[in-house]
Formats: C-alpha cells, structure tokens, sequence
C-alpha cells in the first residue's frame, strides 16, 4: 500500500504536466465578438461597408438572432489597441439560447472564423469571447515587450508572431504594433530658418493651427458658451500642396515667409498607435486559445521564444490581461492549499489530542490530487480557478472519510480492543456510512457535470473534479488509512513520542479505571481541604 501510495502521489506531476491550464473555463454564453481592422488609411465609410458585409455573413448562420456594429469607437481589439480609429470596427453577435441549438458557442465562433478567411488577406480579424455587450473582448494570451527602441521592438515582436502562430490550438495571433499608416513628415531646414528670421515654435504652432485648429474665442448661446475653433478647410489641411501654401512669421522681414521655404514636405508610413508600459514602448502579442489549449503552455512557448532571441538589455517581456492573471492564481492557490493543510492539523491535532493521528488524516488529501487531474482528462476540462475550487471542495471530502474511519478506530481500542481487531472492526463498521454519503454527494453533484446550459462550463469544472476525484480515489484511501493508522501507531512507541506520552500521564490521576483531572487545592484555616 506504500509503494501504491506513493506511486498515485508521484503521478501527480506528469497528470499536471498534461493537463491544460487556463484562468477560467469557456462559457457557451450564447454571444461571442468579432473584431476587425482594414488596412491603415481606410476612410471610415469603407470600414463601415466591410463591417456591414461581414455581419450580414455572420447573420446567415443557422442559430444567430442578432448583431451589432460598431466602428470607428473605442473598443479593446485583439490588437490592443483602445483608441477609436476610422479602420476598425467590432461585431457583436448574439444566438438563440443554448437549448436551442445544436452547435456549441466554440463552434458558432469557428464557423465565423471561416468566414473572415474568405475577406482578403490583409483585413485583420479575431473572433472571441464578447465582453460588456458590443465592447471588445480581451484575448485568452496577452504577451508584452518592453524596451527604447521601436524598429527593434518590431523585430523582436514578428519573430516572436511567427513562432506564435505556428503554435498548436492558437487561433487570430497578431500585434498591437501596425505599421503603414500614411502620414506627412514635415522636416525643418534649421539653417534656412534661421537665416530668414523663422522660428522653429512658430512652425509647429502655425501647423498645429492649420490641421487641428485652436480656440480664438468663445460666444454665448442659450445659457451655455461655446469655443470658437479655428482651423484650415478640408482641401488644404489632407495634402501636401496646402500645406505648402501656409506661411510663417519672420522676425527678419517682420513679414510672413512661404512654408515650403524652410521645410521639407515627404509622405511616409508610421505606426497607427505607439503603446507604453512602465514609461517604455510597448508591443503586445494576443491570441485566443481554442478548444482543448492550454493558455499556460503557450505563454511558456512565448516566454522560450523569447530567451532564443537574447534580445539586448534593455528590452523586456511580460504578461497582462488574464494571463497575468492566471500566474497569480496560481501562486494564491498554492496559498491557499498550503493554508489549508495548516489550519486542518490545527484542528484535528485538537480534536483528537494527538499530534500523530491528523498526519494519518492529511496523508490521504495528496492521494485525491492525481485521481482529480485525470478526471479533468477524462472530462476533456482543464485546470481553472474553478476546478481550483473543486479541489479544496475535494479535499474536505476526503478527509471526513478518513475522520470516520480513525475515530472509530480510537474508539474501539478506548473500549479494549486490540489494535488490529479495532482496525478492522473500524473499517468494517464505517464503510456502509462512507459509501452512503459518497454516493449522495456523486449523485447531488451530477446535474453540474452533466449541465449543458449557459455557464454550465463554470459549475463543470467543479463538478467533474469532485465527482471523478473521489469516486476514483475512494478505494485506494479506504485502503490506505488503516496502513497509514497502523505504521503511525507504531512511531508512537519511538522514545520520543513515549516521552510525551509518559508527561501526558502523569497529569492525570487514575480512580476507579476512569481518568480523572487532578482538582485545584486550597486551604481553610491552615488545613488543606
């Protein structure tokens, strides 16, 4: 039974390394989101055309009701991106209720997958999980790099992206750093300027003018005031030639100079958005993970990729989202277990007034662990903060077979019997209440185990690892309790713990076969009483 034992608790690390780790399981909550980005300088009226062909495909699915467009708003994409741009739109789409439907939500989001693949290539999509109605949802894998420089943060980022997409059960990776937005850069002769009396600072206030505009005044209009913004018209503020038809001021001539004549005009492309963490620039890896993934293996992968590039100091990777996220759940669970073990010795070292007999007790809840993992194999689930709850909810299980068992055990030698009958006897009595009581708490957690409804996901994971984890287990701890009761007993006899055991009984007083606490003493005109 030791060797058993000890085998089932070693298989613990190999189970965990197969089992998928994620933060929490996917709901079918009949809704999902698609997001999309047309190329960089797509005017706001072609998104909407794209966006419009897009959900009238989406709509043609046998089991949608609804969708909702919404472009040009400020919404967190897959890319990371939270700022409203003229080239993005979001997609939300809702189904008929589960019960409904044949298909699961993961298989309504895979069939719209499909249907952005038919878009050209260049049209940048992910379809997820929705959050807050039409708002973007946030990717299952969110990866960072940090560092100065831009041109190196895009070298690292694309490798990086290459690797990440030819990773198994990884769907829609992509970054938050996209090049190709057209601009016009206007750079400043310096030497020519300062020859003709133009100051850098009136150049940039006379450009700022002329494309974003600037407060001159204010006027009055039914109780409120409003700005009064001036700026150029359309024609001249969106190309170059009006540009170079502005004019600056020179202190020289006290007069007004072309703009053209102390500044270079070039059109170019740049990056739509420039993120920053911690003060550095930052590019961020998303993906969503599909059926069956494991969001911490991947982040793994990404954080391998990484260390093969030896990137130069200075530049960083890092998690957020829900994937940092899921490395702290982890840590508090551990926690949280660990916590557990304590305050369960506590306990039961006071119940029982023993220091051996809560270790016999706490020995079988890592005999529970394994059987709990390959239950989550079987069911096709992984590891979760809810399955982490199920196992706390396991743990207690376990240990009030275990309490019922030994309790009896002490019982039944108090009373005379030997240790080997008493064990026996113990074991024999308390299977019938153990089985009882196992069979009515499998049967009270089937219904989440067998739930198919929205959010059903959630109550699975628990029920899975409750009702797989004790079932499986039951026998080998029926089984290893007495083995464990029995070697324990024995280490009693060890001069240690007979030392303690010897102070213990010289505490008490002995009268008429029942121990008794000896009493307080006090005196009453001298004579003890």
């Amino acid at each position: 039974m030791l060797a058993i034992s000890a085998a089932v608790v070693l298989s613990t690390v190999p189970l965990f390394m197969l089992v998928g780790k994620n933060f929490i399981p996917a709901d079918d909550r009949s809704e999902f989101q698609a997001s999309v980005r047309a190329p960089e300088g797509t005017s706001l009226a072609a998104t909407v055309t794209i966006a419009e062909r897009i959900a009238r495909d989406i709509r043609a699915l046998k089991g949608v009701t609804a969708t909702l467009t919404s472009v040009g708003v400020g919404s967190a994409s897959f890319t990371g991106s939270t700022a409203g741009e003229a080239n993005s739109a979001s997609i939300y789409v809702k189904l008929v209720p589960r019960d409904d439907r044949k298909e699961t939500q993961d298989q309504m989001v895979a069939k719209a997958r499909e249907i952005l693949t038919h878009y050209p290539k260049d049209l940048r999509s992910s379809v997820g999980q929705a959050s807050n109605g039409a708002g973007g949802g946030q990717a299952d894998v969110q990866f960072t790099l940090t560092g100065p420089d831009l041109d190196k943060l895009n070298t690292y980022s694309q490798a990086i992206l290459a690797k990440l997409r030819r990773m198994p059960k990884v769907a829609d990776a992509d970054t938050s750093l996209v090049y190709g937005k057209p601009e016009l850069r206007v750079e400043i002769d310096r030497q020519r300027a300062a020859d003709l009396g133009v100051r850098v600072n009136d150049i940039a206030q006379a450009l700022n003018t002329m494309v974003a505009g600037q407060v001159v005044s204010s006027f009055p209009s039914g109780g409120e005031e409003y700005d009064v913004r001036v700026r150029a018209d359309m024609q001249f503020r969106t190309s170059a030639e009006g540009l170079r038809q502005l004019t600056v001021f020179s202190t020289n001539t006290r007069g007004w100079v072309p703009l053209d004549q102390v500044v270079r005009i070039k059109s170019g492309e740049a990056p739509s958005s420039i993120g920053r963490l911690d003060r550095q620039r930052q590019v961020t890896l998303s993906a969503y993970v599909l059926p069956g993934g494991s969001q911490s293996k991947i982040i793994s992968d990404l954080n391998q990729a990484a260390a093969d590039l030896h990137m130069d100091p200075g530049y960083r990777t890092g998690l957020i989202g829900t994937s940092k996220e899921l490395g702290r759940a982890g840590y508090y669970f551990i926690l949280a277990i660990a916590l557990t073990f304590i305050f369960m010795y506590i306990v039961l070292a006071a119940q029982f007034e023993s220091f051996i007999h809560p270790f016999t007790i706490l020995l079988t809840l890592p005999l529970a662990v394994p059987f709990g993992i390959l239950s989550l194999l079987m069911f096709g689930q992984s590891v979760n903060i809810m399955s982490g709850l199920g196992l706390l909810l396991l743990f207690g299980i376990v240990k009030k077979n275990a309490i019922l068992q030994i309790d009896h055990t002490n019982g039944l030698r108090a009373a005379g019997v030997n240790r080997y009958d008493a064990i026996i006897q113990a074991n024999r009595d308390r299977l019938r209440p153990i089985l009882m009581t196992t069979t009515a708490l499998v049967a009270g957690m089937l219904p989440l185990v067998l739930s198919n409804g929205e959010g059903s996901a959630s109550n699975r994971s628990i029920g899975v690892l409750v009702v797989g984890g004790q079932t499986l287990c039951l026998l080998l701890t029926l089984l290893a309790v007495p083995v464990f009761y029995s070697l324990f007993d024995d280490m009693k006899q060890m001069p240690m713990f007979r030392r303690s055991s010897r102070k213990k009984e010289v505490s008490r007083e002995t009268v008429s076969g029942l121990d008794v606490a000896p009493q307080p003493m006090h005196f009453e005109g001298g004579e003890r009483v």
